[in-house]
């Protein structure tokens, strides 16, 4: 009766189902064994980009899996492991045995990454099946031996293997990848084909003589189902590839990132490259060889050279030193300062012929000389036995500068003109024609040469014109400030004077002085503080080059007197800032360039234009961009060309490119990569100074039209070859009045 009770006990009760649940056996690849003992190997094939491809591709791949079962223990947490050479030298030496594969490092370097790949997958097979519950939860339960696997893990490994899964941070980080890999934005619908092998069924396909694809191809192409229907935002992202591809060199699109992770804004990690699939280097899909480190031996040579040269260098300059003791004609002409001038050139601004001696002496350019007290250049002092030349013809166009550009980069003299340079006194000659002096006729009463007495008697004036002005601003913004002009005789600039009597007399008199200008988020889209220093307002008073602060408190004018209360201006125009986007960051910080711009840009609803003072270096010109229409005006105050600026013009036209993919917009393919430029014919200066000048008029001009469309021979209320001194003195005026109305300058 008790056998009967338990036969049927043991029959009621429930099937063991550990044996049912294995559905295939272990993966051995028994007849490459068979097949290595008669002397039969396999060939293998590799595409241009190195990887794996061919019949026999997906049987060595699964024939790494298994030596990496059989060598490679599943405690093992690092592939890198030093300990692990050996069996690694195991597993490539039995791959050389059964398969036609050349005895390289860059052979064994793919096949030992992808058994690397093999154990980790191996090692994530295991715990899914044997540590986890069906809703992808670790077990709380002792898990059991895998019997199946005997073979390949001992009942120490898998106690090991056990305690190390169930640490509190390896859970953690499983908990993150599995959230970040269950609901991919562009999930891959090839299973187990690969990249490199989807490529080669491609091109057999297609019947291509290619022999690659590009990695934004390959990419939509995997993510294409078994209907053959392709997704709207894949295909937006290949679209945005195409556009991208068209503008960016293959130069860019390595050093930095590629069109794919461009349009997919998502980083790029060094060493693989997206779309194209395990074992595809930068160096093999562009074909440039990585850079060995110098040996020790190349180093030291490379170190005795340079001290070389350092030594011959110090020796030139201990001779130059003497012969300048010898000979300089140099004279104090201040007691705070010595000058950098000689008898020879005339006081002011003076037409020169520009020498150079070496490798030969010979004429190289003409220009202009200044010979000022106490000038600066770039606002940094002059070197000794130099002046300040401003070049506007070259002769040589292969000369080069005797002290390179340090702002600007600049090394040739043919990259300078219309900029200020520094040159040996001893190789410039004035020109036969008269110099040209400042006149009272064009710029009124000099502060440095006016007697103090006439010096009260102006400020008198400018103040009593001032009081009227002050706390009250003009009922009509739209109109220039009417400085009253003396019947007989000059222009007098009445707000200047008074501004410098004012800076005189305060703390702003002394070196290193500032002035701090808060600007609001509406103006450049983010709040900072522009700083005024004592050259800032000493570059207005002596119309000399303007450096960024002066722009933006220009600007900020604008904002204030035109814009401010103004739904209609503030809503149509805006502004970008040249202190987060110029030349000197477009070449060091390109990728925070774009992102700046595309966040101005996405923050318009309707169209705007947006006004961007661009700084080269040693030159102002403006941009007006509309992203909307991808529009750009190009206004240039010495007509030169966008060609001329190709940083400047790349990042425009992939920012506005970035902008269009991000607000989805839909574009004809005749026009994705045809961003519109226009060269406006505005007023052209004749010196090499008033850029900025120009660059502020323009932006008033253009708020003051209040039209988004800038014509391109300009606005006919404007339209003139030349500003004149009274139009940029105009300017120079309202910038003098804001300072003090806002009392940044103060006794």
């Amino acid at each position: 009766m008790a056998s009967d009770q338990e036969n049927s006990q043991d029959a009621n009760a429930p099937d063991d189902t550990s044996e049912k649940e294995i559905t295939r056996g272990i993966t051995i690849m028994k007849s490459i064994i068979r097949d290595r003992d008669k002397a039969v190997t396999y060939n293998v094939n590799w595409n241009a980009d190195n990887q794996l491809i061919g019949s026999n591709a997906a049987k060595l791949a699964s024939y790494i899996g298994t030596l990496v079962r059989m060598h490679i223990p599943i405690t093992a947490t690092r592939w890198s492991n030093k300990e692990l050479g050996s069996a690694k030298d195991k597993i490539w030496t039995e791959i050389l045995r059964s398969f036609n594969i050349e005895d390289t490092t860059i052979r064994k370097k793919y096949i030992l990454q992808l058994a690397g790949k093999r154990h980790r997958g191996w090692r994530t097979f295991l715990t899914n099946k044997y540590l986890k519950d069906k809703e992808n939860f670790f077990v709380e339960y002792d898990p059991e031996y895998p019997v199946k696997y005997a073979i390949f893990i001992t009942e120490e490994e898998w106690v090991a293997f056990v305690d190390q899964r169930r640490d509190e941070n390896f859970k953690k980080v499983s908990a993150t990848n599995r959230e970040r890999a269950s609901n991919p934005t562009y999930a891959y619908k090839k299973g187990r084909l690969g990249y490199a092998r989807l490529e080669e069924k491609i091109l057999d396909e297609t019947k291509s003589d290619a022999t690659s694809l590009p990695p934004h191809v390959l990419w939509k192409e995997a993510r294409v189902g078994k209907d053959g229907t392709v997704r709207d935002d894949v295909q937006h992202i290949y679209d945005e590839c195409e556009t991208l591809s068209q503008s960016i060199s293959t130069a860019e699109d390595q050093e930095n990132r590629s069109v794919l992770s461009r349009a997919l804004n998502v980083p790029e990690y060094p060493g693989r490259v997206r779309g194209k699939g395990h074992g595809c280097t930068p160096t093999s899909l562009y074909k440039n060889p990585r850079r060995r480190n110098p040996s020790n031996q190349e180093v030291m040579e490379t170190l005795q050279a340079l001290q070389a040269q350092v030594l011959q260098l110090q020796k030139d300059n201990e001779r130059y030193r003497c012969m300048e003791k010898c000979s300089s004609q140099l004279k104090e002409t201040s007691e705070k300062a010595s000058i950098n001038c000689q008898n020879k050139f005339p006081e002011g601004i003076s037409s020169c012929q520009l020498y150079l001696s070496s490798p030969t002496y010979r004429l190289v350019g003409k220009g202009k000389v200044h010979n000022t007290s106490g000038d600066l250049l770039h606002h940094r002092p002059l070197p000794d036995g130099h002046l300040k030349v401003s070049v506007d013809v070259v002769l040589d166009k292969d000369a080069l500068l005797p002290i390179p550009d340090i702002v600007s980069e600049t090394t040739l003299l043919r990259d300078a003109i219309g900029s200020f340079v520094a040159w040996p006194l001893d190789l410039i000659f004035i020109d036969d024609e008269t110099p040209t002096k400042p006149a009272s006729k064009d710029k009124g009463i000099l502060r440095h040469n006016e007697s103090v007495a006439s010096q009260k008697e102006v400020f008198a004036q400018g103040s009593q014109q001032l009081s009227q002005k002050i706390g009250s601003r003009q009922k009509n913004k739209r109109d220039l400030p009417v400085t009253s002009l003396p019947k007989k005789g000059a222009f007098v600039p009445r707000y200047q004077i008074s501004l410098e009597t004012l800076v005189d007399s305060s703390d702003m008199a002394t070196a290193g002085a500032i002035r701090l200008l808060d600007m609001e988020e509406d103006i450049f889209g983010y709040s900072c503080t522009e700083t005024i220093g004592k050259e800032d307002l000493e570059h207005i008073f002596r119309h000399q080059e303007l450096g960024v602060g002066v722009i933006h408190t220009y600007i900020r004018f604008l904002y204030d007197n035109f814009m401010r209360g103004n739904d209609q201006l503030s809503n149509r125009f805006r502004f970008v800032s040249s202190s987060l986007v110029n030349k000197a960051l477009i070449c060091r910080e390109p990728d925070s360039c774009r992102e700046y711009l595309v966040k101005r840009f996405m923050a318009s609803s309707t169209n705007n234009l947006y006004l961007w003072p661009y700084n080269s270096g040693c030159h102002w010109l403006l941009l007006a961009i509309d992203p909307l229409k991808e529009v750009v005006y190009f206004l240039n105050s010495i007509d030169g060309e966008w060609t001329n600026y190709p940083d400047m013009k790349q990042l425009v036209d992939t920012s506005i490119k970035v902008f269009r993919s991000q607000r989805q917009a839909r574009v004809p393919r005749t026009k994705s990569s045809n961003i519109t430029w226009i060269k406006v014919q505005c007023p052209l200066q004749r010196n090499g100074i008033d850029c900025g000048y120009f660059v502020m008029r323009f932006m008033r001009e253009i708020i003051n039209m209040n039209q988004i469309e800038i014509p391109i021979t300009y606005f006919d209320e404007y339209k003139c070859a030349h500003y004149t001194r009274l139009q940029l003195e105009q300017i120079k005026e309202e910038l003098c009045q804001y300072f003090i109305e806002k009392r940044l300058i103060s006794i």
